[in-house]
């Protein structure tokens, strides 16, 4: 309650302090305003204070580890200054123009061998190509002395060596996802320039002792533009330049060795050129080879040998094998020579399916031999049965064939056997017929001897000599002509 003429005190919301105010000498009006006025100050108070808009953003105040990540390529208020000078210098040229030849050092990692092919006589090569060398144009202060690493859009602004390779069909830069480049710049100016490709490059191989040859195949470097004067290109770290993964396998070959070389290449036009070589070895596999060509081949050989032990009365199983075995050693022949380039010379394949093919024809003129010479000799005999007389009234009349040679005491050994009819020696020709009678009245054991002598002589009749010697002959020959053939290509 507040008396009249009074002494009203009010707590002001700015000054925070107790203001005197003569109520008594203020209108009615004016007092209650100043009222409202006061209670309003007082609610405003109470609320919390909002911070005025600046129109910046509040940061943080930045901790320790802030301060070792700071980002160096934020762009600054005013000009932006570039992490190298790549604008201020003429990449065109090379470093150290008009002074000595600028050393480019290179070392290679072989990701994969990926083919080898004989036909095209090329190969197809997957590796990490990796260059080094200085350009102080490049260089930069650092106090941590850290390198810098880019992708493949800064190679285009600054001036790069242009190695190629030398005899390549086909190359490209991989560019999944991106272009597989890297470009290291360290603060001294040394750069390291690395690249992944993929390479397809000639290789002249000599198939003389296929398939059991090895081949040398050379993936060779250069710089296209740039003589030994210029620029001088060679392996960083000698033969421990070229690195290899060890799980590089062909289905076809076995590598035996890589290894690196330089020297100098010469053009008629431009001059001397620095030249690298990257060398392999290969050894190719010859169990394929014995699977799909040789042991063939050497079966077809073996079965044309069958014929020999056919009777040489049955022509159609011996011609239809003849044929059949040579047919085969075509088709063999051809197989392999499908698989193979045009070469003008002989290979070790040719000489063992050739000789093969020889025996094999030599067999079917063997029968040929034999069924006209047996032909000539039944001619022979049929005259010859024509000139002798009648062999009448003798009983179970047999016919053998016996060789003109045979002597008097080995015809006396014929028991049983008339004297009679036995020509005179001076009268016997080359091959007689000789009418053997059996007579009723020989025993049992003794008609079963004379019957297993006529069988031996019956098989001795139909068995043709050429035949018999063709049994061992053949085989002998093959075999002597293997163990020359694979003492000789081994």
């Amino acid at each position: 309650m507040v008396k009249p003429g009074g002494i009203f005190p009010i707590k002001s919301p700015c000054t925070a302090t107790c203001c005197i105010i003569d109520v008594c000498r203020m209108p009615y009006l004016m007092r209650l305003a100043l009222v409202l006025f006061c209670l309003m100050a007082l609610v405003e108070s109470r609320k919390p204070r909002r911070k005025r808009w600046t129109g910046l953003l509040e940061t943080s105040k930045p901790s320790h580890s802030n301060k070792k990540n700071l980002d160096v390529t934020k762009m600054r208020p005013g000009k932006p200054r570039p992490l190298l000078r790549v604008e201020d210098h003429d990449f065109t040229m090379r470093p150290a123009f008009g002074g000595p030849a600028i050393p480019v050092g290179v070392d290679v990692q072989v990701e994969s061998l990926d083919s080898i092919s004989e036909v095209d006589m090329d190969f197809t090569m997957t590796l990490y190509l990796r260059h080094y060398w200085r350009d102080e144009r490049l260089a930069f202060p650092s106090s941590s002395n850290k390198s810098m690493t880019f992708d493949g859009r800064l190679v285009k602004k600054i001036w790069v060596p242009d190695v190629f390779f030398v005899h390549s069909k086909r190359s490209f830069t991989h560019d999944t996802t991106t272009d597989n480049i890297m470009l290291r710049v360290f603060p001294d100016g040394h750069v390291l320039y690395s690249m992944r490709i993929t390479v397809t490059a000639m290789c002249n191989m000599d198939f003389s002792h296929f398939p059991l040859d090895s081949q040398t195949c050379s993936l060779e470097l250069e710089s296209y533009a740039y003589t030994d004067e210029d620029l001088m290109l060679y392996w960083k770290n000698g033969d421990e330049s070229l690195k290899t993964d060890e799980k590089i396998s062909l289905s076809q070959f076995l590598i035996q060795k890589f290894h690196t070389t330089s020297r100098l290449a010469f053009y008629s036009s431009t001059g001397w050129y620095n030249r690298l070589y990257i060398n392999f070895t290969l050894r190719r596999h010859i169990f394929f080879f014995l699977l799909q060509t040789y042991f063939p081949a050497t079966l077809m050989v073996m079965l044309s040998w069958v014929s020999f032990w056919i009777d040489h009365r049955a022509v159609p199983a011996r011609v239809s094998l003849g044929i059949m075995t040579v047919l085969t050693m075509s088709t063999i022949i051809t197989g392999v020579n499908a698989s193979m380039p045009r070469v003008s010379y002989i290979r070790a394949v040719d000489i063992y399916l050739w000789v093969s093919f020889v025996f094999v024809f030599l067999s079917v003129l063997e029968y040929a031999a034999v069924n006209y010479l047996t032909t000539l000799q039944e001619h022979k005999e049929r005259k010859f049965r024509e000139k002798l007389p009648c062999m009448c009234g003798m009983l179970h009349s047999r016919t053998m064939m016996l060789d003109g040679s045979y002597s008097e005491s080995e015809a006396n050994s014929l028991a049983g056997y008339p004297r009679s009819h036995i020509l005179p020696e001076e009268e016997r020709p080359d091959n007689i017929v000789v009418h053997l009678a059996l007579n009723n009245e020989l025993t049992s054991s003794r008609k079963k001897g004379l019957l297993k002598g006529q069988m031996g002589l019956y098989i001795f009749q139909n068995t043709h000599a050429i035949d018999k010697y063709s049994r061992l002959i053949f085989p002998a020959f093959y075999i002597v002509f293997n163990l020359i053939y694979w003492s000789v290509f081994s």
